[in-house]
């Protein structure tokens, strides 16, 4: 006699009497089989990012930052990796991640954990510096990967857009101020949340609107921790 499916569908009932959970065996084991080929489609693709050589002419050469895990629930867009990222290869390794953290809630070892935070600069490359400071994210950069990355990231739950680059992109140019713009959104219920960069170049800017860290950071440190499941204080 051949098997065959009885009820609702939820169990299959074989000759001998006996009975197979259809939801925690058969789709366990397809769910399964469908995470490690997100896995491994996902390897590939950042094993073709970091391979990436489209920009020959970087005064350093060609090296893409990022993290990205098919399991994390955050992603982060900054602009780019400063020359100390580019050395070391771990985004957000200066002194503005270490403000980022702080901000966030986070120590290093949850941040950089990569099953949960995802890290994708608007540019993977340091770009050089320019008179006033580095470069702007090459242009080229985020057209050409983000759209393929974020295809790979199906958990995500929450994004941080960390200074105006990545805010223009992926909120749509706004001619009204950063400030204006941070502190109208709606922080409580947005899946994007704009942060100022955490630069030192910044400190003058957070001087004169002390209400983004009074205010803004302990709602922003309230939402990362409800995304990750951790224990907010």
């Amino acid at each position: 006699m051949p098997t065959t499916l009885s009820g609702r569908g939820d169990k299959l009932r074989q000759p001998s009497g006996g009975a197979i959970d259809v939801s925690s065996a058969t789709l366990g084991a397809t769910n399964a089989g469908g995470r490690a080929r997100d896995s491994l489609a996902l390897r590939d693709l950042l094993t073709e990012v970091r391979g990436c050589r489209f920009c020959a002419d970087l005064p350093l050469g060609p090296r893409p930052v990022l993290r990205a895990s098919v399991t994390a629930k955050l992603l982060i867009v900054g602009q780019a990796p400063g020359a100390r990222v580019h050395a070391s290869g771990i985004p957000w390794d200066d002194p503005s991640g270490d403000r980022l953290r702080d901000w966030l809630g986070l120590d290093r070892a949850t941040f950089y954990d990569e099953s949960r935070i995802a890290i994708v600069p608007m540019g993977l490359c340091y770009p050089g510096r320019g008179r006033a400071g580095d470069l702007p994210p090459r242009p080229e950069c985020a057209p050409r990967w983000h759209g393929r990355i974020l295809a790979q990231l199906p958990a995500l739950e929450l994004t941080l857009l960390v200074g105006r680059y990545a805010q223009d992109y992926y909120l749509g140019a706004d001619r009204g101020s950063l400030a204006a713009r941070i502190r109208d959104w709606p922080a409580l219920a947005a899946q994007q949340l704009p942060l100022v960069h955490p630069s030192p170049r910044n400190r003058r800017w957070l001087k004169t609107n002390p209400w983004f860290e009074a205010e803004v950071v302990p709602v922003y440190r309230q939402r990362v921790a409800a995304c990750l499941s951790i224990a907010h204080c």
